[in-house]
């Protein structure tokens, strides 16, 4: 297995911690994976520790990706199901009608045939399961009262709307089976994924644990560190608009007066003020969940997944948002990082896997992962590049 090593040189740097060649080489040794279940464990097969976190965090962004599937199977499950419902009543209220004008025309018949007043054919054509058949019948038509041709008419439309609802019924309950499917499987596919983190994770030995948790904690100081700059980026950018916005205050007021100026800041004041208003009782609520766990496919209020923790968030607010991530994303007005402003989505990947609220400085609130809590955290805790885009949704 020589060909799948990977050489290390003396020195090399894991995530950012020099380390001595032997504790290198000590630690690519280390059994976390045999590549055949049937192979006996060689050191040379062995992902290395970086590898490893590597494919933890691969599986549980692609098991957010399953939720945001489970979410959307589950939410048209729900529709599709209230759907068919209301679909089996529509059945149930046409069969009602149709036996109504199944007895109708029934006493019609029963009362020909006391009086003699109708041939039998007649009578049969009365009580006739498809009465359409007979329908063209001329010189039974001519025999038929104005109140009997009601009674048939009704009866023969009671009887297609009956068909078409039972069709109609049909139809539905197909389409429920088949989104029911892609819940199971898309729940089964988040199970996979989140049962092959922990078995890689628990495989760790306690000093390789003490070293993922040293990376993870040069990962937070790097994102705190870019959060700040932003922070900084986003101060100068806002004292710039200010100092803008008084310079043409003092020009209008001085050439048209105080007026013309009150009317100008207050056609914007309003959208700007309404929205803040909203995205500080949804951060209201986002802090309120803080320290509450993170569970796939949950909405509250003891847990919540991310689009959950989001979705319920600006709910609070008075403001309905989709689901998922993937719906979330086009609930809004997409605004640049610079210009990102307390409230707003922030959303991560190209697949749109993650979503946090943004609460300023650099920051948001987020449902991070499996075996994680609700909790406050730099955007940039993966990455710049993990960053897809910044959407307004008020």
């Amino acid at each position: 297995m020589a060909s799948h090593r990977k050489s290390r040189p003396a020195g090399t740097r894991v995530a950012g911690i020099r380390t001595p060649a032997l504790a290198t080489a000590a630690l690519t040794s280390v059994a976390l994976l045999s590549q055949s279940a049937n192979a006996a464990p060689e050191a040379d097969d062995k992902p290395s520790l970086e590898e490893v976190e590597k494919k933890v965090d691969d599986l549980y962004r692609q098991a957010e990706s399953a939720t945001d599937k489970y979410n959307a199977a589950k939410e048209k499950t729900a529709k599709q199901r209230k759907r068919v419902d209301t679909l089996l009543d529509g059945v149930a209220q046409r069969t009602q009608k149709l036996n109504e004008a199944r007895e109708k025309l029934g006493s019609f018949a029963a009362a020909q045939y006391r009086t003699g007043a109708s041939a039998p054919d007649t009578a049969t054509f009365l009580l006739a399961d498809t009465p359409q058949d007979y329908f063209d019948q001329t010189q039974l038509m001519d025999r038929m009262t104005g109140r009997q041709k009601i009674a048939v008419d009704d009866y023969v439309t009671q009887q297609s709307e009956t068909m078409k609802k039972r069709q109609e019924a049909t139809e539905s309950l197909e389409t429920l089976n088949e989104t029911q499917g892609d819940l199971k499987t898309a729940k089964a596919t988040v199970q996979r994924k989140l049962a092959d983190a922990r078995e890689l994770l628990s495989k760790l030995t306690a000093e390789e644990k003490a070293r993922l948790a040293a990376i993870e904690r040069e990962k937070q100081q790097e994102a705190a560190r870019k959060a700040a700059e932003l922070a900084r980026q986003q101060a100068a950018q806002q004292q710039a608009q200010e100092e803008a916005a008084q310079q043409q205050e003092s020009g209008s007021s001085s050439s048209s007066g105080s007026s013309s100026s009150t009317d100008s800041s207050s056609s914007t004041a309003p959208a700007d003020s309404s929205y803040a208003t909203k995205a500080e009782k949804a951060l209201a609520f986002a802090r309120a969940q803080i320290g509450k766990p993170y569970v796939w496919g949950a909405v509250g209020p003891g847990s919540y997944d991310c689009s959950g923790l989001t979705q319920a968030a600006w709910k609070a607010a008075g403001v309905t948002l989709p689901r998922t991530t993937w719906d979330q994303v086009n609930a809004g007005t997409t605004v640049s990082l610079t210009n990102a402003q307390p409230g707003d989505l922030v959303f991560f990947y190209d697949d749109l896997s993650h979503v946090g609220i943004y609460i300023g400085n650099g920051m948001m609130i987020h449902a991070p992962k499996p075996g994680t809590y609700v909790r406050e955290e730099s955007i940039y805790y993966d990455g710049e590049s993990s960053i897809h885009s910044v959407v307004r949704p008020a």
